[in-house]
């Protein structure tokens, strides 16, 4: 009589193993099998989005208007990098923190570029920001905005942001502003005053640029004033390439307009 201690043979237990796995495998992928049918169910699909920030150029209905068509998925399948990255798109927004929200809603948390200069020349349509990034936009929503004009080499955008930003206050100083700077692809720095005056300013780093111009602006009025025109507004150009003096041309004065200046 045989015993029923006896061990279940090899090929039984093999048996016996492979369908248990064959039963999991099966299971695993009528389980798959219906997540992936409710995460397409139409009611996954996105219907409303919520903008946040502090945003001037976009609200949710613009933001609709141009992503709508290029945002992929539903709530589950939707690729958040790829929706971040088309909203980033849209003209003025910078950065774009994309939320899903159950069941069928995108938050967008936005950051909209804020514009301090025009960038490049008149023809162009690109803007700075106050972080010194160049980026495309529309100009035509800044025509209540006087803006400064800041050209140069595109890597170099913020180096020139940085400089009009250490220049400027000297001139309000003198209730004269700036209306464009320029870095030449070679390192020469110029500007131009609203009242219509060209500076060439010479080579050199923030610090020094920033001498010479104090320098400037501090004895221009006594020099001038041997010209009979003491005003910054009668300043046609200035040469303050040199360290150790300046030379002024002022309206008016015909051949005797350019005087070599020291400081």
């Amino acid at each position: 009589m045989q015993s029923r201690d006896m061990p279940m043979p090899q090929d039984v237990r093999l048996m016996h193993f492979a369908t248990q796995v064959l039963g999991m495998l099966v299971l695993a992928m009528l389980v798959s099998m219906a997540l992936w049918a409710v995460a397409r169910h139409s009611s996954f699909n996105l219907r409303s989005i919520t903008v946040l920030g502090d945003t001037n150029y976009n609200n949710a209905f613009t933001l609709r208007a141009n992503v709508a068509s290029r945002l992929k998925g539903n709530f589950f399948t939707m690729d958040l990098a790829q929706t971040k990255t088309v909203f980033e798109s849209v003209p003025w927004v910078r950065r774009a923190i994309v939320q899903r929200e159950f069941p069928n809603h995108l938050r967008v948390t936005l950051e909209e570029h804020r514009s301090v200069a025009y960038w490049g020349s008149e023809s162009e349509t690109k803007l700075i920001n106050h972080f010194g990034e160049v980026f495309d936009a529309n100009v035509g929503d800044l025509e209540t905005q006087e803006l400064p004009r800041l050209t140069g080499p595109e890597n170099m955008s913020g180096n020139v942001l940085a400089m009009y930003q250490s220049l400027a206050p000297l001139f309000n100083q003198k209730d004269i502003g700036i209306e464009k700077l320029e870095l030449s692809g070679r390192g020469s720095w110029q500007l131009q005053l609203d009242s219509g005056a060209g500076l060439e300013l010479g080579r050199g780093s923030e610090t020094e640029v920033q001498v010479r111009v104090r320098n400037f602006l501090d004895t221009y009025t006594q020099a001038a004033s041997a010209l009979g025109r003491p005003s910054l507004e009668s300043l046609e150009s200035a040469d303050l390439r040199h360290n150790n003096a300046y030379a002024i041309r002022v309206r008016g004065l015909g051949t005797l307009d350019t005087q070599a200046i020291k400081k």
